[in-house]
């Protein structure tokens, strides 16, 4: 429940009323997240609603290493109770309870609670974004890409942890393929749009034609 209702804060709905008296949701792609918000709004609007969206999955995950002072847990049974953070804190920034469930993709709250379980793979992830975005300026393909590459890496990291220590988590596994599913989907409506050349592309310091 917790992390239910800190993913609900909708920082994009708050930060465009407030400060510049528009609700974001009936602009744009009307998705309320930080893409939106730099499209519509700019930098200046998008990188606090990031920093916050990134910060409640970061947080919700968090909260639970605080079980690794339990000596009967091991590393790999403090990763299966991160994971078990994600699913709420990721469903309440898509149906935030106080923005009449009209929330975000969840992207920016996925990217924080993956760097609070892996930081590496979550760099890794990162990396494969901005490589996508530098060559395509498509924010929805970066973010599908580094979606896809998720499970990838995951799966090579387990297998690595399973040859060093002999342990490893099926369920980061799971949660990996459950992530690039997630991301697919909610990006149904850019993923048509990118096979009928209707995407819209971004730039970060300039404006597109």
């Amino acid at each position: 429940m917790v992390a239910y209702l800190l993913g609900s804060i909708p920082s994009a709905v708050w930060i465009g009323r407030h400060y510049f008296g528009i609700d974001i949701r009936e602009h744009g792609s009307k998705n309320a997240g930080a893409t939106n918000m730099l499209r519509v709004l700019g930098l200046r609007a998008a990188l606090p609603v990031f920093v916050i969206d990134f910060l409640k999955g970061f947080i919700a995950v968090t909260l639970m290493a605080l079980l690794r002072f339990d000596a009967a847990l091991s590393p790999m049974w403090i990763i299966n109770l991160k994971i078990i953070a994600v699913a709420p804190v990721v469903l309440g920034h898509i149906f935030p309870i106080f923005a009449s469930f009209r929330g975000g993709k969840g992207v920016s709250t996925l990217i924080g609670a993956i760097t609070g379980i892996q930081p590496h793979l979550a760099l890794m992830c990162f990396a494969v974004w901005v490589v996508i975005f530098i060559f395509t300026h498509y924010v929805s393909l970066a973010s599908i890409a580094a979606g896809c590459a998720f499970p990838v890496f995951v799966s090579i990291f387990s297998v690595i942890n399973y040859l060093r220590h002999g342990d490893t988590s099926i369920a980061f596994i799971l949660f990996s393929i459950a992530v690039a599913v997630l991301l697919i989907w909610t990006h149904r409506a850019n993923i048509a749009r990118l096979r009928k050349g209707e995407e819209n592309k971004t730039y970060i310091w300039e404006k597109s034609e």
